[in-house]
């Protein structure tokens, strides 16, 4: 683990984000950011301390001055006593002094941090990266003939085209909402049909819960899956959300998955996608209350990310964790408590494309993987380093890492799930309503609102 302490900080320690071979962790409680929060803590105790012993030195002060009437008094009882009480006054005031210091070092290296964060951020918008990164990057878009995913993010960033600038703009910007509504990219209704419910084994490691997104894409377009595990007595399930299901020109169809669901998810925050999933708990039996765990790839990360921010699904369902595996998440807030747990390779450029890195939260372990990239068969469309094959062993490594991050993310995901076991899967097809003919009088409307005139 890279220790990183800022100048002027004294003899504070705080550590940078650990590498675990080709594990890159950010955040967790191993991170930087929950090391400072617990320093801060610490700071606040003290400065409670230190007040404590302010107060007991006018306290000391008062009875010294009580005694000095009593310094000609026999050696032994007047100048004695009154020579104690100063030494105890000296030496309340020393360590009061002492824990004022380290509050203010602990404070300062507190303020450091988050000064440098912030022009960390400022040099991403602006395009500026270290020889370092420059370096990486290139070797990755020559060995995977791809973007990757620290250069999308620099680019996005550049372009002011985070994610949550580009939410803004299509909510404010009247033509960008017209180009959205022809398309047939406005959030629609879905319809959800009970396909099927089976016994299956499930694995509740990453990796495994990685796998049941493999299984439900191959079961076809546009499925979901909730899966319904017994852990210690009590019913927990999982809401699993496959990636995108390319459509190309069709995009915009009856599939929720296609590449219109990219827009429906980024910029409408899963509107439609977190009814839907509230509605396949309801249907397989989840009660009221009960635990949950959202996985999601690409596309799908960005849905069940969704869930953890969405104050309808949290108010019928205790959300406990989120996985995702190649999905740009930096924008969406969860609630507090949600943990959550980020797989991103450095050679995919897609969780780079909402332009900004994952925050540093004790709730949030963001993991940048660089293991060899690989795709089975029908992988790789946009690039290797985007493949579920590749998420998932880099998913083997983080189960197998003592990083104090990564194990108690793991720990929180096994805390919900056990390891696993028998398990029953129930499969639903979901498909958007028709989407309803272009409102062209409501669209000169939005524009003459925001100044644009008619057509």
């Amino acid at each position: 683990m890279a220790e990183a302490m800022p100048s002027g900080s004294g003899s504070i320690r705080v550590y940078g984000p650990p590498d675990d071979g080709p594990l890159a962790i950010r955040g967790g409680v191993g991170g930087i950011s929950f090391q400072l929060e617990e320093l801060a803590r610490g700071a606040e105790r003290v400065d409670d301390l230190a007040a404590r012993l302010s107060e007991l030195e006018v306290e000391v002060r008062r009875i010294w001055e009580d005694l000095v009437p009593f310094q000609n008094l026999p050696r032994w009882s007047g100048t004695m006593a009154l020579s104690t009480v100063g030494d105890s006054e000296r030496s309340l005031q020393a360590v009061r002094t002492e824990l004022q210091r380290i509050s203010s070092q602990v404070r300062a290296c507190q303020r450091e941090y988050e000064m440098a964060e912030s022009l960390a951020g400022t040099a991403r918008w602006m395009g500026i990266v270290s020889p370092t990164e420059v370096r990486d990057s290139l070797a990755n878009i020559v060995a995977n003939r791809a973007l990757d995913g620290k250069a999308m993010e620099g680019i996005m960033s550049s372009l002011g085209l985070e994610a949550e600038d580009v939410k803004r703009r299509v909510e404010e910007e009247p033509l960008v909402w017209d180009v959205l509504e022809q398309n047939g990219a406005l959030s629609r209704p879905l319809d959800i049909h009970l396909e099927e419910t089976l016994p299956v084994g499930l694995d509740a490691s990453p990796a495994g819960l990685l796998e049941r997104i493999r299984l439900i894409d191959a079961r076809g377009a546009g499925f979901i899956e909730v899966i319904e595990i017994v852990n210690g007595g009590d019913k927990a399930y999982v809401v699993v959300v496959p990636g995108t299901q390319p459509a190309g020109f069709g995009s915009g169809g009856q599939n929720p998955f296609d590449e219109a669901g990219i827009t429906e998810a980024m910029v409408y925050g899963s509107d439609e996608m977190s009814v839907a999933a509230l509605q396949a708990l309801q249907a397989a039996g989840a009660e009221h209350g009960a635990r949950v765990v959202a996985v999601g790839y690409s596309q799908g990360g960005i849905h069940a990310m969704n869930l953890a921010a969405d104050p309808r699904f949290l108010r019928d369902y205790d959300l406990r964790y989120v996985l995702t595996a190649g999905s740009p998440v930096a924008g969406i807030n969860p609630a507090p408590g949600v943990q959550s747990l980020h797989l991103e390779h450095r050679a995919d450029w897609v969780p780079g494309s909402d332009g900004a890195p994952n925050p540093d939260t004790s709730d949030r372990v963001s993991v940048s993987l660089s293991n060899t990239p690989r795709a089975a068969e029908g992988e790789g469309g946009i690039g290797i380093g985007h493949t579920l094959s590749t998420y998932q062993d880099g998913a083997r490594l983080v189960s197998a890492s003592n990083d104090a991050s990564l194990a108690g993310s793991t720990a929180a995901l096994g805390a919900v799930l056990g390891a696993g076991g028998a398990a029953t899967a129930t499969r639903f097809s979901l498909s958007r309503a028709k989407a309803p003919a272009p409102n062209l009088h409501a669209a000169d409307t939005r524009r003459q609102e925001r100044g644009y005139g008619g057509r």
